[in-house]
């Protein structure tokens, strides 16, 4: 078996940023379906637990985006790497990046309001309706980031990514 996982057209460096890249997803979609499970739960007649657990589960997620996005933003990331030695695609990666930081902001708006509200005043379906369009909206996100990181793969070694590489064993 191949010892570098598949990913021998890969610098040492370019495998670390995998791997960095891979535990941060790891964590932000664990947070992702943490806060599903949450806002799936019965809200009349606990609405103050159920706040809770929705701000609980939404403040999770912040911070591991918020991880996730400074990992990318290092010079050593992965997206700093496509940046630097790809550059028809510094554009796409700045895009990404805006992309992350607007969806992020949405998010601790929606923390920002939960925490003001909280409790029976807070209007449950318009709060599972706004965090289920942001966690849609999430998910786009992370599929054009493995949309570029693929294309910039196949440029680079003129190859499809390793299957291992583009679905790591968990």
């Amino acid at each position: 078996m191949d010892t570098t996982g598949g990913l021998a057209g890969f610098s040492e460096s370019q495998r670390a940023g995998l791997d960095v890249r891979q535990a941060d997803r790891d964590r932000t979609l664990a947070a992702m379906h943490r806060l599903e499970e949450m806002l799936g739960s019965a809200a009349p007649g606990r609405e103050q637990q159920w706040s809770s657990e929705v701000l609980g589960a939404l403040v999770a997620l912040n911070q591991a985006t918020a991880e996730e996005a400074d990992n990318a933003e290092l010079p050593d990331s992965l997206l700093s790497d496509l940046a630097r030695t790809q550059p028809w695609l510094r554009n796409r990666v700045r895009a990404i990046r805006l992309q992350y930081r607007q969806l992020r902001e949405t998010l601790a708006s929606l923390r920002h309001e939960l925490e003001e509200e909280g409790g029976p005043s807070v209007d449950h379906a318009d709060v599972r309706r706004r965090l289920a369009s942001v966690l849609t909206e999430l998910r786009h996100q992370r599929a054009r980031e493995s949309d570029l990181i693929y294309e910039a793969y196949y440029e680079a070694f003129h190859a499809d990514l390793p299957a291992e590489a583009a679905d790591p064993p968990r």
